[in-house]
């Protein structure tokens, strides 16, 4: 059964989910990458968006003007871990219930999903135009001056994904429980070609 998150996101929704399940998320989604997580971590400036129980992306978009709107181009996902020494306040200060991004996250993140009851979602790297395709409307930008990339664009989407969750509600890590995976398997596999190629180590 196709799992889809509508927002405003809620606590007995989310905490079905685990890492490793395929989601979709229909609704409010918002772009935000490292210089508002800054703002708000750093400076304690407020967000011009409430995220409580929302979605946001770390992404950076371009988009064209499109007469008195705008029209999405392309939308891939930002490396999330440059926002993981920020992400868990964030997660506290704004309420926000699933962040999205590429590749894993750290024991901050995971500390703030166990605690406020968020998720933590991969969107496969290389699709950014097929995302673009998943943007019915760009309602608004917020944060303008900081640049396409770093503004707050505040998105509706519909059956956006497919997202992996990597980060449950249980405080699970699906990029720490893979790696813990391949190095346990690793060993063997690296002892039976040192057998046979004597100046491997």
């Amino acid at each position: 059964m196709k799992k889809v998150l509508t927002t405003p996101i809620k606590d007995e929704d989310i905490k079905k989910i685990h890492v490793g399940d395929i989601v979709y998320l229909t609704g409010t989604l918002v772009t935000c990458r490292d210089v508002p997580h800054r703002r708000l971590v750093e400076s304690a400036m407020e967000l011009p968006v409430d995220l409580t129980n929302l979605a946001i992306f770390h992404a950076g978009p371009i988009i064209a003007k499109n007469g008195e709107g705008w029209k999405m181009v392309s939308i891939g996902p930002t490396t999330s871990m440059r926002m993981e020494k920020f992400e868990r306040q964030f997660i506290q200060k704004t309420g926000v219930k699933l962040i999205i991004g590429k590749g894993g996250m750290g024991p901050e993140t995971v500390k703030a999903c166990l605690a406020c009851g968020a998720l933590h979602a991969v969107f496969i790297g290389g699709c950014a135009v097929l995302a673009a395709t998943l943007v019915e409307k760009i309602e608004r930008v917020e944060w303008a001056e900081l640049g396409m990339p770093e503004a707050l664009w505040v998105l509706r989407v519909k059956n956006f994904g497919p997202l992996i969750v990597s980060i449950d509600t249980k405080g699970n890590n699906l990029f720490e429980i893979n790696k813990a995976t391949y190095n346990y398997r690793k060993k063997k596999i690296v002892a039976d070609i040192s057998q046979e190629v004597k100046f491997i180590r």
